[in-house]
């Protein structure tokens, strides 16, 4: 029976061809990082397929982010490998392609961060995960460019073996956190009090239940955490409006 992977550490890098992110995450898996704990965000990625319908920047702005049903076969094939892929409007970035458990993250407990911050965007996110601001900052700046951020989640004892493998792959202004992404249940969610604390804190007890149900249902039936917990944000996000402190807590009126 294969050991259980252990993430514990997580390793950015940022990649200025979208064929270079294509083969540090060929890389990733084929060293054994599996494709939940592979997280990517550009702006500029190159469809080798035509797009089959239309996505306005309202409808971005408006819906956060997507499903991947259509940008899994979208973005290029290496896209398809990971979990969560979608669009995702940042402020000072503007629409830029997530997958992996850095989009849920966006999309959910990291919103009122994006939403109120003054000038940082992405800034004020990375850093309430741990990195320090002028790391994120050049981060933010890159992406705005152009270029490309790749993110594993490693098990500590290989960050080593990582940090050097994401190098040799192109990868510039590399950071480890000490920490890997939350999560926002150690698996199923039995309760409001098997959630982080960085969900419950914005969600109302409704908005909570609201959150669970969906949760669970879609990792049953995917066995999924990053689907899970992009499917559950969006269910919260159909039935609530956040308040002024950035709480998920006002109930959307049926029209």
């Amino acid at each position: 029976m294969a050991a259980e992977y252990k993430a514990e550490r997580t390793i950015s890098a940022v990649y200025k061809e979208q064929n270079q992110v294509d083969d540090v995450i060929r890389r990733l898996l084929d060293r054994g990082v599996p494709r939940d704990h592979i997280s990517v965000m550009g702006r500029d990625f190159k469809s080798e397929t035509r797009i089959a319908g239309f996505i306005t920047k309202k409808d971005v702005i408006l819906g956060g982010l997507r499903t991947g049903a259509i940008f899994g076969s979208l973005f290029g094939s290496f896209l398809s490998l990971l979990t969560g892929v979608g669009v995702l409007f940042i402020p000072f970035v503007g629409p830029i392609v997530a997958a992996g458990p850095i989009g849920a993250l966006l999309l959910g407990a990291a919103s009122g961060a994006i939403a109120g911050s003054a000038g940082a965007g992405l800034v004020s996110v990375l850093a309430t995960l741990g990195m320090p601001e002028d790391k994120a900052a050049v981060y933010q700046t890159r992406l705005q460019a152009g270029e490309f951020l790749v993110m594993a989640e490693v098990p500590a004892d290989r960050s080593g073996e990582f940090q050097i493998l994401m190098e040799s792959a192109g990868g510039e202004e590399i950071h480890t956190m000490e920490t890997a992404l939350p999560r926002p249940c150690p698996g199923r969610c039995n309760s409001p009090e098997d959630l982080s604390a960085e969900v419950r804190s914005h969600l109302s007890a409704e908005a909570q239940n609201t959150f669970i149900e969906r949760y669970n249902a879609v990792l049953d039936e995917t066995n999924d955490q990053t689907k899970a917990e992009q499917a559950a944000w969006e269910a919260v996000h159909q039935n609530f409006d956040e308040d002024d402190n950035g709480i998920w807590s006002k109930k959307k009126v049926a029209v």
